[in-house]
């Protein structure tokens, strides 16, 4: 019964972080792609647009990082 138990949270961590690391990325590259876009197009407010998408890409970064947390309470947090 343990082997089980082993097994289903190994297989549930890497479904945690796996989709808890997919969404941030194709979030990523979007929001990258948009802000070199506005970049080129308006290269006076390149500051201010720098700014914003660090901040937002370390609200994206967080939630990659929750998903790691589940992982791991899953792999060595096991009561069994």
């Amino acid at each position: 019964m343990e082997g089980i138990v082993a097994a289903c949270s190994a297989l549930s961590a890497g479904i945690a972080i796996g989709l808890g690391s997919i969404g941030p990325g194709i979030g990523q590259g979007i929001l990258a792609g948009d802000a070199v876009s506005a970049i080129s197009r308006q290269p006076e407010v390149e500051d201010k647009i720098r700014n914003t998408l660090l901040l937002s890409l370390a609200f994206l970064e967080a939630l990659t990082i929750y998903g790691l947390i589940i992982a791991l309470a899953l792999l060595f947090a096991n009561p069994f």
